[in-house]
């Protein structure tokens, strides 16, 4: 018999058991019948957050999300940062090749030349904003003449690191500019071929690499020399490389001159960013 009565107080719930139940159902009903006031609504939201587990998961993600909203934030910003930089070192690029080809156009040019002082790089990056299916020899860039792009310009872009000659703008709208590739048959500029120094005039034709016309009939040019604009042309500052000579060749047959083809080194169907060549401007002595 003692046994029983032993096993009957052992199940029998405690008095804290039967009082937090009561407390809990107490402080409830009060919270609901209480005034919406302001220590309430902070009393009930902190009972909540504390008895009801899916408030604290949620409160949980609501900070997971925050952190992840900061990090996306700070991701944005470095790359905008990283964009702006890249365009800094293109245009450390561009003045840093001008700056070695305008030497050895000076070494080359200058006595017979009188080449004039050297001049600045100004110029305004714009990106391809369309290109017609059916038309590879021209490109719509995303800048105009509110931007300081000019008819005339020159329009330079990059391979490997290295400036290389792509067009000139044809047609300028306030905010849209239509650029002339090199291998349009409209396109010409004057060049010279390096090592050998032999200038000619180079013409686009179309989807065969282009011409460089006008070479001496006994001219020393040769397969795989590198291309550059001229110091004679109106339109082009010295120095940019154009592309490489192909082959050289009597293509009239008239024994009077030679054909030099160029491949030009700016490739039409990649081009994403371009660098418009704005007025340039006389080096401060």
């Amino acid at each position: 018999m003692q046994k029983k009565s032993s096993r009957k107080k052992n199940t029998s719930p405690s008095g804290s058991n039967r009082v937090l139940p009561a407390v809990f159902i107490l402080l409830s009903v009060l919270l609901m019948i209480l005034p919406l006031e302001s220590p309430v609504m902070s009393a009930k939201a902190l009972l909540s957050y504390i008895f009801v587990p899916q408030i604290r998961a949620a409160h949980g993600a609501v900070e997971y999300a925050d952190g992840v909203n900061n990090v996306v934030r700070a991701l944005l910003d470095t790359h905008r940062e990283n964009e702006r930089l890249k365009e800094e070192m293109a245009q450390l690029r561009l003045e840093n090749a001008q700056a070695r080809e305008v030497f050895l156009e000076n070494e080359r040019l200058s006595a017979a030349l009188h080449l004039q002082s050297p001049r600045i790089w100004g110029g305004i990056w714009a990106k391809t904003a369309y290109r017609e299916p059916t038309q590879w020899n021209s490109v719509v860039i995303d800048k105009g003449t509110l931007e300081g792009v000019e008819e005339r310009a020159a329009v330079i872009a990059q391979k490997d690191g290295q400036p290389v000659l792509a067009g000139v703008v044809l047609e300028a709208q306030e905010h849209t500019a239509k650029v002339l590739l090199l291998r349009d048959e409209d396109f010409a500029a004057a060049v010279y071929a390096s090592p050998s120094g032999e200038e000619g005039l180079l013409v686009g034709a179309g989807a065969a690499d282009m011409k460089m016309q006008y070479l001496p009939f006994l001219s020393d040019i040769e397969e795989g020399e590198k291309v550059y604009t001229s110091s004679s042309s109106g339109l082009f500052p010295a120095g940019i490389l154009v592309g490489e000579v192909t082959k050289v060749g009597d293509e009239e047959g008239l024994h009077s001159s030679l054909t030099a083809r160029v491949e030009p080194a700016a490739d039409a169907s990649a081009i994403r960013e371009l660098f418009v060549l704005t007025k340039p401007t006389e080096k401060k002595k």
